[in-house]
């Protein structure tokens, strides 16, 4: 089947774009820094798994690329990248020297090694099956690895963090999340999930067809005894961003998938906000709660996205960069390249700053490599592009690679 990227009318794909096996040891190359060739004996080795949607669901394909760096003008190629069936995504531990593989085609999970000359050489694969789970998608970041023999998955369709060994390949256990299950609403966890004090930290979200409902959920797994405390806040919706503040209590926003429905239709979602989390109380703060469109003059905002130094950005939308029309679908707004950089402050008081940084895409997807946190954009359905974001807002586009990038792991 060609690599080349295949047409999908842009209106489809803002729609599916935010939302989202037998084993081997053949040798597998992925592509090098430069756009080609195998990766690297030494240096930075980093794993993009990008997706190539196709006219059919069922010739959507993926493709893992390796890069040696992530500051290049050369875009990356889908020459000698590893193919894979469906919508995949990959993730691993920082420096791990390992990359996992999981896609929307099965419910399997497959080790790939990083050998001493830089290529990926594909290991066992694990089943995910007998947990309830049908396929493994949306983003990187539902994996979070906590050591070398444990490792989570939250899974938003059976609401439940499944827990296997990445050394093993093998299904350990899980953790229920019964309590995250709103009716016949869709579950989703955010791509950027928090590391506190040995605690994993994940943010739920929900929407029900045109309507996002008014309930924000944090789920807080110890990773000692793999207990979860699960909390949920009834004053605003799509709440699936958070950061760690300087009082130590975690920020959460409502994404801008969120702001985008209210701003559209505002009976189908409650005003976009910012609440607060106290992970000593293991509660809401009652006490605080700020509505995201006070900080910026009534505009629509949301997305809070952490910087490579903790600090803490929203996004906010710009309409003299897109003409809202009484048709506009909330995924195509979210969407539109109209969303502004704006740095906050988390306290008592938040205090917003707007940046000088050109409009982009307001639902971004959020990675960390190496330390450094990178936040993902797509141009279409064609390409994604890389910007660190530090602690001047957003820095200009270090990499591009074919496709849509959902998820990225440093390898070495």
């Amino acid at each position: 089947m060609s690599r080349s990227l295949r047409l999908l009318t842009p209106f489809l794909f803002t729609l599916i774009v935010p939302c989202l096996a037998a084993c081997g040891d053949d040798e597998s190359e992925g592509v090098g820094g430069n756009g080609g060739g195998a990766g690297s004996a030494s240096g930075d080795v980093v794993a993009l798994t990008t997706q190539v949607f196709g006219v059919e669901a069922a010739d959507t394909l993926s493709y893992i690329l390796l890069t040696d760096t992530l500051d290049s003008d050369q875009p990356l190629s889908l020459d000698s990248g590893i193919e894979i069936l469906g919508r995949a995504i990959g993730a691993g531990p920082d420096g791990g020297g390992a990359l996992f593989v999981a896609s929307d085609a099965g419910p399997t999970v497959t080790r790939y090694d990083l050998g001493a000359n830089g290529s990926l050489k594909k290991g066992a694969t694990v089943s995910f099956q007998g947990q309830g789970l049908a396929k493994l998608d949306e983003y990187g970041g539902q994996f979070q690895f906590v050591s070398e023999t444990k490792a989570y998955f939250f899974d938003g369709t059976t609401a439940q963090v499944v827990i296997w060994n990445p050394k093993e390949m093998t299904v350990t256990g899980a953790i229920p999340l019964d309590a995250l299950v709103l009716g016949d609403a869709t579950l989703t966890f955010t791509a950027a999930p928090l590391r506190v004090d040995g605690a994993v930290i994940s943010f739920a979200g929900w929407r029900n067809g045109p309507e996002v409902p008014s309930q924000a959920g944090i789920v807080v797994v110890d990773t000692a005894t793999d207990e979860a405390t699960v909390v949920t806040d009834d004053r605003c919706g799509y709440v699936r961003d958070g950061a760690v503040g300087p009082d130590g209590k975690i920020y959460m926003a409502t994404e801008a998938y969120g702001a985008a429905v209210h701003r559209l239709n505002p009976d189908n979602a409650a005003a976009p906000c910012m609440v607060r989390f106290d992970l000593e109380a293991g509660k809401f703060d009652p006490d605080f709660h700020v509505e995201l469109g006070s900080l910026f003059d009534g505009d629509a905002a949301g997305s809070l996205i952490v910087g490579s130094g903790g600090e803490a950005y929203l996004r906010v939308l710009d309409e003299g960069a897109f003409a809202i029309k009484e048709d506009t679908h909330p995924r195509v707004l979210a969407s539109a390249a109209a969303w502004r950089w704006a740095s906050v402050t988390l306290g008592d008081a938040p205090e917003a700053t707007l940046l000088e940084a050109e409009p982009t895409s307001g639902s971004v997807v959020s990675v960390s490599l190496g330390g450094k946190s990178f936040v993902l954009q797509f141009l279409g359905q064609d390409s994604t592009t890389f910007r660190e974001l530090g602690g001047n807002g957003p820095g200009e586009v270090s990499l591009t690679a074919p496709g849509v990038v959902f998820s990225a792991a440093k390898l070495r």
